[in-house]
């Protein structure tokens, strides 16, 4: 139950020391103030009776009807030689009592004094009762503080438990949110972070699953063509040149599975890279690096690549693999897509304090309905495996991004895809510019 490493148990040990120092200080406080209350009675009692005797007046008649107050209180006349006349009280215990002594001025030429003595050996006990009294209370309430203590341990610890059972019975198949309602305000945050982590575990499971079906009915097609075709080609007798062009269909349809095979494998090298180090990098300077190699290949294949990249820095912590993913992505995507002596812009600028990214093609559009994300979803006719969005939105995920896909609405076919580094998670800091 006592853990080290036990919330409760550290909450119960730190309750019940802090209880303990409070009732060992109250306890002791009050103690004191009755004691020192009872002794200053007594005093001012014994001031009394020594001021009555020096005007000459009748003890009984200062004391009023209280008789007790006599009991146990002598007076005599001393000389004390001192240097200071004043008046002196002290406490001495003989003969199993104890005796309060007040030595009050009587004559100061003389230096005599008149020494009242009153037996408190009763008042002694009262006292004595009074601490065991205040000790025992203390103790029963010590022990009611422990007992409400763990009683309290267990009622905050509910909640915590009553999360651990439901998340402890969920599985891939069943993965219900919890309802924040229904917890306490201050486990609110907890239980939307746990939902939140529910979601990306759901998504990660489907798109998991739509991954192994997919690549299973990927590789089961070129298989199925490869063995028909094989087939086909056993029937019968064929000159060496049907044997070369049949053999070389056959190679095609095994490229075609190199593909699959090979970004089935950059799904695995992503996983490696979102456990790489965050690098600080000006990712202005690695939009323009990938501006100019993509320059070269639109080029080569008649297309335009125009850059307006904006602001002139932007520093970022970020993966630069994750990144580079995505950008190279979009870019081929663009240029895929993007009809000869047709134009792809490439533009980021600052939205606030976040960096946007739009890469606008002029190919045929997207069907908006579609969660093109998934794995295996094709953009239009062209080939493709249909994992590279896949792969993007992932990368996007790992670092915090934000990746969208939507139609141009400015009366010209195309796609805007777009890229959106959240400044709360990718740091944005000043440049420090050299002084000539």
């Amino acid at each position: 139950m006592f853990s080290k490493r036990s919330i409760r148990s550290q909450f119960l040990i730190q309750l019940i020391v802090a209880s303990a120092a409070l009732l060992i200080i109250f306890s002791s406080i009050l103690y004191l103030y009755i004691q020192q209350n009872i002794y200053d009675e007594k005093r001012d009692e014994m001031q009394q009776f020594a001021q009555n005797i020096i005007a000459s007046q009748s003890l009984s008649e200062a004391t009023g009807n209280d008789s007790d107050a006599l009991l146990g209180v002598t007076v005599e006349l001393v000389h004390y030689d001192s240097d200071s006349f004043e008046q002196r009280l002290f406490e001495d215990d003989r003969d199993k009592h104890s005796y309060l002594i007040l030595l009050y001025p009587f004559e100061s030429a003389q230096k005599t004094y008149l020494k009242v003595t009153k037996d408190v050996s009763t008042m002694k006990r009262l006292l004595a009762k009074i601490q065991r009294s205040i000790y025992i209370i203390n103790a029963i309430g010590f022990l009611l503080i422990v007992l409400y203590a763990i009683a309290l341990s267990k009622m905050l610890s509910i909640p915590i438990r009553q999360l651990s059972r439901r998340l402890s019975n969920m599985n891939e198949q069943l993965m219900r949110p919890i309802t924040v309602n229904e917890l306490p305000e201050e486990f609110e945050p907890l239980g939307e972070t746990i939902n939140r982590l529910l979601s990306r575990i759901q998504n990660f499971v489907k798109y998991q699953k739509e991954l192994f079906i997919g690549a299973a009915h990927e590789l089961k097609t070129p298989l199925a063509v490869i063995k028909l075709k094989n087939q086909v080609t056993l029937i019968k007798k064929r000159t060496p040149e049907e044997y070369i062009k049949a053999i070389k269909k056959t190679n095609d349809t095994v490229d075609e599975m190199n593909k699959i095979v090979a970004d089935i494998l950059n799904i695995g090298r992503q996983e490696g890279a979102q456990l790489e180090t965050p690098e600080h990098l000006d990712i202005i300077n690695i939009l323009r690096r990938k501006a100019e190699d993509f320059t070269l290949l639109a080029t080569s294949e008649k297309k335009y690549l125009n850059t307006d990249l904006q602001p002139e820095h932007y520093e970022a912590t970020i993966q630069l693999t994750l990144l580079n993913q995505i950008l190279q992505n979009f870019l081929q995507n663009a240029l895929k897509f993007t009809p000869e002596g047709h134009t792809v812009k490439f533009i980021s600028r600052k939205q606030g304090d976040d960096l946007l990214i739009e890469i606008i093609d002029e190919g045929c559009g997207i069907d908006e309905t579609v969660d093109l994300f998934a794995p295996f979803k094709r953009l239009g006719n062209k080939s493709g495996v249909g994992l590279g969005l896949f792969l993007a939105k992932s990368a996007a995920d790992a670092i915090g991004a934000e990746i969208g896909l939507k139609n141009r609405t400015d009366g010209t076919d195309g796609t805007v895809a777009t890229l959106r580094l959240r400044a709360k998670l990718c740091c944005p800091l000043p440049i420090k510019h050299k002084t000539l």
